[in-house]
């Protein structure tokens, strides 16, 4: 017995010896992470692990509540397949997956082979308006990020009405507001990261939150968000950004997004009364089918987006930056060349089209607007809609590197792609750059890429990851990216022969800001 004993602690001694002389235990396909031991997959060196529970499924008396704590589970769970996406209207932008009100898992990729690698994270939110969207789609592999060296995570977020729909009596049940589900989950996402990324060889203080489209925008919420504090450490958006006054009863325009609340509430309980639901004890009855029926069914036009719900979102971001009340981190930021050639198209326009647009979306401004964009041909017109749109889309990003430049210590980086060899008369469609970052380039329709195109694709990519490790985009055999500085308003123009140039159609921008000025103004005045 004493022998037995003495050959165990021998034994132990020689595991203790082993573990502490090679460092950290290897990261296998099987991981413990909240709630409970998942098992992923190995794949040319890389691990992947999908399908993972973050949080609770907001079903039932869990709809419309901030998420709660993940449900544990006994036994192996398989995490090697897409979860469903959340709830919309159809599988639409590549989504591979069903859709179900269950549908808070996130997605893993890293090429850590040790636990102890301390590996820069990125944590992508996709896009889709906030009513769409998945982290399936193929465009969104997180493969050519792990082979340049960090953890790729995708988290899933409730969509439409389920994320963000208001009402006066969820933000009695809250008492902080109401309408920003979809952001808690992101935020819920984020605090998993925090416990667990260490597990697959991740650095928690090294975390990238990076966005596209609507979720560009949502990573600009998060950077002002008092309750993301600390949870990431950079931000790269792409086509995002939402700095625009807050919607109010009284008031729309071009430019303007975030819903004050009690607009929000009052959209909410108009869409509860067109569902026939006395109250939110019966909304919740509803299955989530119905809801999203009803939505794209009998009541077009009615839009569910982020709340400002004076907790998540405090009030709109223009203000909240100008005050010094965001999260302070380096920026890297962009938007493509012709952002309205992928959101409803370009079509042509005449003059009298262009000039009834502008009058009712710029109001008493409109006048400003329209002197600034020749429009007297039906050609001029039709250049003078597509560049007032894209106005609306850049002055986003071009307004938040001004913000973080002048009242931040994080440097902005800021860039415009511009590549379209395929129809050189048109700019680069919004969502173009995005294979480009993710080095998804080719398949389907596309076609095989260029050796241009994979240069590019390979580039943009490098410069991405080099600002997911320190903050600086710049790197060894890369043109050199300078920071945007107010008195230094320099972009980084991928194209064929990319480098820093100054911001393009400056004048145009300056014309759109002093029209959001005035809508400002004129939202201060509701609220």
């Amino acid at each position: 017995m004493l022998l037995k004993s003495s050959s165990s602690c021998i034994t132990l001694l020689t595991l203790i010896f082993f573990s502490f002389a090679c460092g950290s235990p290897p990261l296998t396909t099987t991981v413990n992470v909240t709630g409970g031991t998942i098992e992923g997959v190995k794949q040319e060196g890389v691990f992947i692990y999908k399908g993972i529970p973050f949080a609770a499924p907001p079903v039932g008396d869990l709809r419309w509540k901030t998420p709660e704590p993940v449900e544990p589970w006994t036994g192996v769970k398989k995490a090697d397949a897409f979860a469903p996406g959340c709830m919309q209207a159809a599988n639409s932008m590549g989504n591979t997956a069903p859709v179900s009100e269950d549908c808070l898992y996130l997605n893993l990729w890293t090429p850590a082979q040790k636990t102890d690698e301390k590996l820069p994270v990125i944590y992508w939110i996709h896009g889709g308006g906030f009513s769409g969207g998945s982290t399936s789609t193929p465009m969104y592999d997180g493969t050519g990020f792990t082979k340049k060296g960090v953890v790729f995570v995708s988290v899933a977020y409730r969509l439409g009405p389920f994320g963000f729909m208001a009402h006066p009596e969820l933000s009695r049940e809250s008492g902080s507001g109401s309408g920003t589900y979809g952001l808690a989950d992101m935020i819920s996402g984020l605090e998993w990261v925090q416990e667990n990324i260490t597990r697959f060889g991740g650095d928690p203080s090294n975390v990238t939150i990076f966005g596209h489209s609507a979720g560009g925008a949502a990573v600009s919420l998060l950077a002002a968000s008092p309750v993301a504090k600390d949870l990431f450490h950079r931000v790269i958006c792409m086509s995002g950004g939402t700095f625009g006054p807050l919607l109010t009863s009284d008031q729309t325009g071009a430019g303007m997004r975030i819903p004050a609340l009690e607009m929000a509430e009052s959209n909410g309980k108009e869409f509860l009364n067109r569902l026939g639901a006395a109250d939110i004890k019966a909304a919740r009855t509803l299955n989530a089918e119905e809801i999203q029926e009803a939505l794209t069914g009998g009541m077009g036009g009615m839009r569910f987006q982020p709340v400002a719900d004076g907790r998540i979102i405090p009030r709109d971001l223009y203000s909240l930056y100008q005050s010094g009340r965001f999260n302070d981190t380096p920026i890297l930021l962009g938007n493509t060349s012709e952002e309205g050639a992928s959101m409803g198209g370009i079509r042509d326009v005449t003059p009298d089209e262009f000039e009834k647009q502008v009058r009712s979306q710029y109001g008493s401004h409109a006048d400003v607007v329209l002197g600034a964009y020749p429009h007297s041909t039906d050609a001029e017109a039709t250049r003078a809609s597509r560049e007032l749109r894209q106005s609306t889309s850049a002055w986003n990003t071009w307004t938040w590197a001004r913000l973080q430049s002048r009242n931040g210590t994080g440097k902005a980086f800021k860039y415009l792609f511009d590549y379209h060899p395929d129809r050189p008369d048109i700019g680069s469609g919004h969502g173009s750059d995005v294979p480009y970052a993710f080095q998804t380039l080719g398949g389907g329709r596309q076609g095989e890429p260029s050796p241009e195109a994979l240069k590019l694709s390979d580039m943009i990519s490098s410069y991405w990851i080099n600002f997911a490790r320190s903050g600086d985009p710049n790197g060894p055999d890369l043109p050199a990216w300078p920071a945007f500085t107010e008195d230094g308003q320099k972009v980084m123009l991928f194209n064929a022969a990319p480098s820093a140039r100054p911001v393009p159609k400056l004048d145009n921008l300056k014309v759109f800001d002093a029209y959001m000025a005035w809508r400002r103004g004129e939202s201060e005045k509701n609220q």
